[in-house]
């Protein structure tokens, strides 16, 4: 593993706990013998959040990302993009999803050019980027398009579960529409692939349905199961992927079945991230995969209800930025891409 690797850490919605975990990550003794913190955010927003939660202030503040190759310490880089009185904590506006938006596109470019060697990424609130008249749905999507090879799926990982899926931000009504062999195998394979690297093998894979009772053979359903799922369960045995399915989505994820999985590829948003949030909320982590940079996140909302309170669990932000310390190590030397066949 690399020595003091560099993360890059996105402030999140500024209305919401972001600024309280990222204060509690900066002051964090152990994760700085661990990796370098570089907080891509507002300064007046945290030192603010600090006086009002009696966080410890940033010790190192700086006004650009020019400077901090060679600087030492967790830092942050302030970016000025929200004024304190543009905005009401605990509440959604168009103003800080506008600020979250644009720390994230920082941090992206930093990592594209090898400043930082991951980001992490802090809450974001789906509502205020839409205000702000911002397209992307969430994190997975702004990261797809900005530093996706031509294969990308959102994980959530934990050592209880960990779910991958065909599709994750949309209305169940869209998810059939979205579904095809093609997308349904390139997720099996993302998640193959990666978990290949994480855990040193092969790794066993389940497949969900989509239907109830994965279909009972066309009896629910469009086929969705036949016409689909199957061919790409088929097509990556032929790869030489270990992989099940597809199984009732109500019974794949029980303990029996668990303790002999490795991850499961899920059809849609819920379909994994209920069972994850279930057995693994406070340390789920959330990665997309098939990106040219290493990406982690917390795997909770902003949490507008307990904002700035001093109330925010920073157990899921330290997940993610230890993991994507131990991805960044696993890449390796050679910057092994998690997806093998990159661009």
């Amino acid at each position: 593993m690399l020595d003091r690797m560099r993360i890059g850490l996105t402030m999140g919605d500024p209305a919401g706990v972001g600024p309280e975990i990222c204060l509690r990550a900066l002051a964090d003794e152990e994760l700085q013998r661990e990796c370098q913190l570089i907080v891509f955010g507002d300064a007046s927003v945290l030192e603010e959040c600090a006086k009002v939660t009696g966080l410890a202030r940033p010790r190192l503040v700086i006004d650009t990302e020019d400077s901090f190759d060679q600087l030492a310490g967790p830092m942050v880089v302030d970016l000025k993009q929200i004024e304190l009185d543009e905005f009401k904590v605990g509440e959604v506006s168009a103003a800080c999803g506008r600020a979250s938006f644009n720390y994230i596109e920082a941090a992206i470019v930093a990592a594209l050019a090898g400043r930082v060697d991951a980001v992490t990424t802090a809450p974001i609130n789906k509502e205020a980027l839409r205000s702000a008249g911002i397209k992307y749905p969430g994190h997975t999507e702004i990261f797809a398009e900005r530093a996706a090879s031509n294969r990308w799926c959102m994980m959530q990982f934990s050592d209880e579960l960990t779910c991958t899926f065909v599709t994750a931000h949309c209305g169940y009504a869209e998810v059939p529409k979205l579904l095809t062999m093609e997308r349904v195998l390139e997720t099996i394979e993302l998640t193959a692939e990666n978990l290949q690297v994480i855990h040193g093998r092969s790794p066993r894979l389940v497949v969900c349905g989509l239907n109830p009772h994965a279909g009972e053979h066309g009896l629910f359903g469009d086929g969705e199961e036949e016409r689909i799922i199957i061919p790409a369960i088929e097509a990556a045995k032929r790869r030489g992927w270990d992989v099940e399915g597809p199984l009732p989505p109500d019974t794949a994820f029980l303990p029996a079945k668990r303790r002999v999985t490795d991850g499961f590829v899920c059809m849609y948003h819920d379909q994994g991230h209920i069972p994850l949030k279930a057995l693994a909320f406070d340390s789920a982590v959330n990665t997309t995969l098939g990106l040219k940079v290493v990406r982690t996140s917390v795997d909770h909302g902003t949490a507008f209800d307990i904002a700035w309170q001093g109330l925010a669990s920073c157990t899921s932000l330290f997940a993610a930025i230890r993991l994507a310390v131990r991805l960044v190590g696993l890449r390796g030397p050679e910057r092994l891409v998690i997806e093998k066949n990159s661009n």
